[in-house]
């Protein structure tokens, strides 16, 4: 993938596979640690598929999709509280079909992920207070130590 885009790398071979940057995603995703596996996008996406898009600023993200709506997409990291509106077809660069972690490749399919993803956005209230307070938390340990 020498000089090219995420998007050139996807038109040009149908797949991208790179490591992350962020916690964003945890506890899905380890940064730099997991491989992701990302594919060309047919159609439109469903709740719970996780795109890769590129904000209008040029800041490449990839975030999990709770809610499709006619015109857009309602999406927001794992690890985050606060939804992303606005994020449209044009956005969009690629899905999320697969992990590759400790050598072995978790596809969107296993039930296992499944499991995950329910659990984790089914009760996305009681996970964004969760991180808020984990936030919070840790920001409080951070100006205990200066």
């Amino acid at each position: 993938m020498a000089n090219s885009t995420f998007e050139q790398e996807i038109q040009r071979t149908g797949k991208l596979i790179y490591t992350n940057v962020g916690d964003s995603m945890m506890p899905l995703i380890r940064q730099d640690k997991d491989l992701l596996i990302i594919e060309k996008v047919t159609g439109r996406l469903k709740k719970y598929d996780v795109p890769l898009y590129r904000r209008d600023s040029g800041q490449y993200v990839l975030h999990r999709i709770l809610k499709v709506r006619e015109n857009d997409y309602v999406i927001c990291g794992d690890n985050r509280w606060h939804r992303e509106y606005g994020i449209t077809d044009r956005h969009i660069i690629g899905v999320l079909t697969g992990i590759v972690r400790d050598g072995k490749t978790i596809p969107v399919t296993d039930k296992k992920y499944l499991f995950y993803v329910h659990l984790w956005c089914d009760f996305f209230p009681v996970r964004a207070l969760l991180v808020r307070i984990r936030m919070k938390l840790h920001k409080m340990r951070r100006k205990k130590k200066t």
